[in-house]
Formats: C-alpha cells, sequence, structure tokens
C-alpha cells in the first residue's frame, strides 16, 4: 500500500493511541482539581477496534505506536492490548507513556507482552512539590515503579518526562539531572503548552529548553547527540559520558515542519495534530462495517488535511479542542 503522506510532503510514522481519558492524577497543567465527566465504558475504542486501526495504518507505513491516556495502565487488561499489537506486522516500535503510579505491577506483564520502551512522568523528586503539581501524594509509588521497570533489560530507553513550568521547573533540574546520571534513564525537559483543562496558560509560564539546558551546564557540560529529522527532542549527553537528557521545545523551537505523527482518542477521533480543532471520526465507520480499504481512504483523506503548524507563537492562536487528558498525552 502507498505511503502514508501529507499535503506538504511530510509521511507519517508515528501515531500516540489513547486508551482512556481517566487518569488518576490530577496534574495541575493537564486537568482540574475534580469536574471531568469521564468517557462511558461504550463510547471507548474496544481492544479490536484500536488494534484494527493500528494494522491499517501499518499497513500504510505507520511503524512506531505509542499508547497514551489519561493514565493507560487505568484501563483494564492493557497488556491484551500491548500483545495484540505487537503482534501487528509493521510495528517496529512500541511503547506506552504513564505517570507510573501501577507500573511497580504491570512492567513485567508489559514486557510479556511485547512492549519495549516506556515513558514515565515525573515533574519533582521532592515529596512535597510533587504532591503540588500532581494534587497526590504518590511519588514513593512511582519512584518504586521505575526501580522494577529498570529490572527489565528489554524496557530501554526508559524516558522520564517533566512539563517544565516557569517558577517551578528551575528548582527541580539539578535534582532531574542527576537521575539521569545515576540510572539508566533519560531525563526529558517538555516545554508547558496551552493544553490545561483550566485554560490558565500563558506564554510566560514556558520555561525554556535553552533555559533548562544553560541552568545543567552552569554544573555539567553537554554535547549534542545526533537525531533523527523527525525526533521531537534534541538530545545531549552529559560530557564526562554519565547519562543522557533531552528538551522537547514545541513553543520555544517548534519542530513542525518535520512532524510525522498523528493522535487516535480514546473515543475514536483522528487527529492530525496536538492542536487541531477538527477531528475524524473512524468509530462510526469501524462499527458500521467498514472495510480496511474504507478506512484507510478516510485516514487519507484525514492526514490531507494535517495542519502545516500548531500556531502557538502567531497571533490569535486559538488553543486545541480538548484538554491533554481528553486528547492523549
Amino acid at each position: 500500500m502507498q505511503p502514508l503522506v501529507d499535503s506538504w510532503g511530510r509521511e507519517i510514522k508515528s501515531v500516540r493511541v489513547s486508551v482512556t481519558d481517566k487518569c488518576n492524577f490530577r496534574c495541575r497543567y493537564c486537568m482540574p482539581a475534580e469536574g471531568l465527566e469521564w468517557l462511558g465504558r461504550e463510547e471507548l475504542l474496544t481492544f479490536e477496534e484500536l488494534a484494527r486501526v493500528v494494522h491499517v495504518l501499518a499497513s500504510m507505513g505507520v511503524d512506531e505506536v505509542r499508547l497514551t491516556g489519561g493514565e493507560p495502565l487505568a484501563r483494564r487488561e492493557l497488556p491484551k492490548l500491548v500483545s495484540l499489537l505487537a503482534g501487528i506486522e509493521g510495528v517496529a516500535d512500541l511503547s506506552l507513556t504513564t505517570n507510573g503510579v501501577l507500573l511497580d505491577r504491570f512492567a513485567g506483564p508489559l514486557v510479556e507482552a511485547g512492549l519495549r520502551r516506556l515513558n514515565v512522568s515525573l515533574d519533582s523528586l521532592s515529596h512535597v512539590r510533587f504532591a503540588e503539581i500532581t494534587r497526590r501524594d504518590a511519588l514513593d509509588r512511582v519512584l518504586a515503579g521505575l526501580e522494577v521497570a529498570e529490572g527489565y533489560s528489554e524496557l530501554r530507553p526508559i524516558k522520564v518526562n517533566c512539563v517544565a513550568i516557569r517558577g517551578f521547573t528551575e528548582e527541580e533540574v539539578p535534582a532531574l539531572a542527576e537521575l539521569a546520571r545515576r540510572k539508566p534513564y533519560v531525563v526529558r525537559f517538555i516545554e508547558f503548552m496551552p493544553l490545561d483543562a483550566d485554560e490558565r496558560w500563558d506564554g510566560d509560564d514556558v520555561l525554556t529548553g535553552a533555559e533548562i539546558r544553560a541552568l545543567i551546564e552552569e554544573r555539567w557540560p553537554l554535547v549534542e547527540i545526533p537525531a533523527k529529522a523527525s525526533s521531537t527532542a534534541r538530545r545531549f549527553r552529559f560530557a564526562d559520558g554519565a547519562g543522557e537528557v533531552g528538551f522537547v521545545s514545541p513553543v520555544s523551537e517548534p519542530f513542525c515542519s518535520s512532524c510525522d505523527r498523528i493522535r487516535l482518542t480514546a473515543d475514536g477521533q483522528l487527529r492530525t495534530c496536538l492542536f487541531s480543532r477538527r477531528e475524524w471520526d473512524l468509530k462510526t465507520p469501524l462499527r458500521e462495517g467498514a472495510t480496511d480499504g474504507d478506512l484507510a481512504e478516510l485516514i487519507r483523506w484525514a492526514i490531507r488535511h494535517k495542519e502545516l503548524k500548531h500556531k502557538i507563537n502567531d497571533p490569535g492562536f486559538v488553543r486545541a479542542s480538548r484538554s491533554m487528558s481528553q486528547i492523549g498525552g
């Protein structure tokens, strides 16, 4: 089948698949403290429906699949979905993004099912500040989950993601950089984006990747590592060879021109950009008897409309139509 290429000439190789909008944290940059209504079970794509969409995408050259949420480990029997996806011809890179609070229980079953990469969200190594940002006292459980995951050599690399917020993250940088130096983790700092459910984001809240690099290099010199053109992160190793950090800077250093990603929400909507105002319904045709060919044509039509860029820095920027937990991280 012909590769999946958008109208700007970018070949689509990666899909983020959300399996649930539910989350057991309430991170301030993502969700309100309370009040969100969860999707009903019947509104979620089944594992078989998710696998079918991935199968169609894989037939068009999409070879990287990342499972997201909400919190994906809150979806019952998730290793069954991992096993289904791992068995799809063409899926070469199967990963999971998690807050880590259930990872001590699920790391083993996920590896056995075929998971090979892991991203764990962790914004602070201080119990007080962790609870402040997540509204949960669960740092010890996240660290325990990372320890268990670290024991599986199949899970490499383990990436630790920190959302960088001005006035908060500066204090976290030294401890997180030290974590990257003493553990087999790639610690990545991700610029705060306008995807908070409370819609309070302001550009002044963004602590840029360049600013964080400068903070780290006050103590440890860094050397940039070449990365593929479609990579979301700029990667750096410590000059003395002890560890690696990364910087995902969609606000200050947009990487839209090489974007090869699309997203599938838990309720079966295809999004061609994280900041899309439009979604393409795959759930209805899935449940009304569409063939794989029908789905492929619908997906191709949506990809032809993939946005050139997210426009965060443009005058009149309009926020995404849903918050991060509803879209899929």
